[in-house]
């Protein structure tokens, strides 16, 4: 199992394949090429990448499956559009006990949802603390969000905890990107750039979140607070909630310095698509964020992760609050 130094001292790896590019292992090294050029563009010793993310198409090798194997490395390869198709890492699956109490939580038990959502409720205060803005709709929205942090604690059901997230998500958004014509959150439907990028962002936090969680051997698919459902990984749903802050603060502040516009998309059947000129652009912005997160996100897990198996109190389990 991954210890901080290795977090330390590894490095998460964003390779795009878009064009004219692919793998190979040769010499203990992984090498991405320029296939029109017949070049070697960059060389990565494996020692050295804690997980590999690869966007574009690429043809998987059984080198490079070998090489992840023997150095614990997550690979997940995602389309251009950001969609995982394949994700790679059998690190602490052995990680039985672990799994047993998984499938022994009591779904009833929302001591540790609570946690997160007051996590997730707490870092939405805080980025509309942060706009420094004092709009009537902005004053209602924390207004709003703190009331539901108080009524959190003596929710006695898994529908009132889902519905005091569902407010504050509601407020919050409306709030934060009011300046922006903001109409509703609208999760892959990408009716407006904004919440097209918002699905870029998540959909790559989702994927980072993963990677990391599968080095202490969860199984992905059981959640907490997420209920269970055909093929959803409820657990990464669960712990992405408490870092959905990090990409609704990247996306406000490149909307704001126009390094995001309506003009990067394309409208195709009432979707704003991104164009594939821009996905270098927008996978960088993301991952210069998550990446700059990456100690933060392994203790938080590591944390989680030993709260879970010695079966402690909620109040020890671990918190991310965006500075």
């Amino acid at each position: 199992m991954f210890t901080h130094k290795d977090i330390e001292y590894r490095s998460v790896f964003v390779i795009n394949c878009i064009e004219n590019r692919s793998l190979r292992v040769m010499s203990g090294e992984l090498l991405l090429e320029d296939t029109a050029e017949k070049k070697t563009l960059t060389k990565l010793p494996f020692q050295k990448i804690l997980a590999l993310f690869v966007i574009g198409h690429v043809t998987i090798t059984t080198p490079l499956i070998d090489k992840c194997t023997r150095y614990g490395i997550p690979l997940v390869v995602m389309k251009p559009n950001f969609r995982p198709v394949f994700f790679f890492s059998i690190t602490a699956e052995a990680n039985f006990l672990l799994r047993k109490k998984q499938y022994e939580y009591e779904k009833e038990n929302l001591q540790i949802p609570k946690v997160l959502v007051e996590n997730k409720i707490r870092n939405q205060i805080r980025l509309l603390e942060k706009t420094r803005l004092k709009s009537e709709s902005m004053e209602n929205a924390k207004k709003l969000c703190n009331g539901l942090l108080l009524m959190l604690p003596c929710a006695s059901t898994y529908d009132s905890v889902m519905g005091i997230e569902g407010k504050a998500s509601t407020a919050f958004f409306s709030s934060y990107f009011e300046s922006f014509s903001w109409r509703a959150r609208c999760p892959r439907v990408k009716t407006d750039p904004i919440n097209s990028t918002l699905d870029i962002g998540y959909t790559l936090l989702f994927n980072y979140i993963e990677a990391f969680v599968r080095l202490f051997g969860f199984d992905p698919y059981r959640g907490v607070y997420h209920q269970l459902w055909f093929k959803r990984k409820s657990l990464i749903c669960d712990l992405v909630e408490p870092f959905r802050c990090l990409i609704d603060q990247q996306v406000r502040k490149a909307f704001n310095l126009q390094q995001c516009k309506i003009e990067d998309f394309n409208l195709i059947k009432n979707e704003y698509v991104l164009k594939y000129e821009k996905n270098k652009d927008y996978t960088k912005m993301f991952y210069d964020v998550l990446i700059e997160q990456k100690s933060t996100v392994f203790k938080y897990i590591q944390t989680y992760y030993r709260c879970f198996m010695q079966q402690k109190d909620a109040v020890n389990y671990p918190r991310f609050l965006i500075k």
